[in-house]
């Protein structure tokens, strides 16, 4: 299982699509950055087919003004949440 972090928007960027491209059906997602626009409509439809695999940092939506807006596949994580993911996972892939 592998973590996967994600610190561009998908608007901004085609390289959500590439990692979405490479991911395993027990991956998982992090958003990250300006990579948690992707956890907010529309670009949060791109992520649909990852529900309970999908997270974003809490601080990083916070950030942006973006707390509790959020697609309900999606799921804010705190940083204790964030080193539990990685301590789940084998290894970590970042993409930006």
């Amino acid at each position: 299982m592998i973590l996967h972090l994600l610190n561009r928007s998908p608007a901004s960027s085609g390289v959500a699509h590439e990692m979405l491209r490479t991911m395993g059906a027990d991956d998982r997602l992090l958003l990250i950055e300006a990579g948690v626009y992707g956890a907010v409509e529309p670009q949060a439809a791109l992520f649909s087919a990852l529900e309970g695999r999908c997270f974003a940092l809490l601080e990083d939506l916070a950030s942006r003004g973006l707390t509790g807006c959020c697609a309900s596949w999606v799921t804010p994580l705190d940083m204790q949440g964030f080193v539990t993911l990685t301590e789940e996972t084998q290894r970590t892939v970042s993409w930006f």
